[in-house]
């Protein structure tokens, strides 16, 4: 059997309002046009999550609102700011064939390559930027099972592929 999960950085958040604590930093223009996007493209490809594991920062949460996927979404307290091995665990708690999990950088980026066993021919795989999305799968029959390295790609793609900008 095989598990596939969707990682998804944030889409591009705005730093216009001074004072806010960093959780609370939502999505710019840019931001909420790229969530909408790749939940379009989820659908169009059917990359379709069972289950999205969300940061509880407010910009993760908009991204998710964005996407307008029919999937439950658990906010995962953990899961904010996480390190790889962080997102591992939470990862291994996972339910469904598909599970979305959307953070932050450094976290995601050091995440999705650590979990795959090579990685995408693509230029922004190593510094994730924001929206970045990958799709990897897993020849696992539980998501407990999910190692570092065995993840093979199927897909990864950046919003400005998606919107031009």
């Amino acid at each position: 059997m095989t598990k596939r999960l969707i990682l998804i950085r944030h889409a591009k958040s705005s730093w216009a309002t001074t004072g806010l604590e960093d959780i609370a930093r939502p999505l710019n223009d840019r931001g909420r046009n790229s969530a909408i996007a790749l939940g379009g493209w989820l659908r169009q490809t059917g990359y379709l999550p069972d289950l999205i594991l969300c940061s509880p920062a407010v910009r993760t949460r908009e991204t998710v609102a964005g996407m307008e996927l029919a999937a439950r979404v658990d906010i995962v307290d953990a899961l904010y700011l996480a390190a790889p091995e962080t997102m591992l665990s939470v990862l291994h708690t996972g339910s469904g064939e598909t599970v979305a999990m959307i953070g932050h950088n450094p976290g995601i980026a050091a995440f999705a390559a650590l979990m795959v066993a090579a990685p995408p021919p693509h230029g922004r795989f190593a510094d994730y930027p924001t929206g970045a999305t990958l799709i990897v799968e897993f020849d696992v029959d539980d998501w407990a099972a999910v190692a570092p390295g065995t993840g093979q790609v199927r897909n990864f793609i950046t919003p400005r592929e998606l919107t031009g900008r």
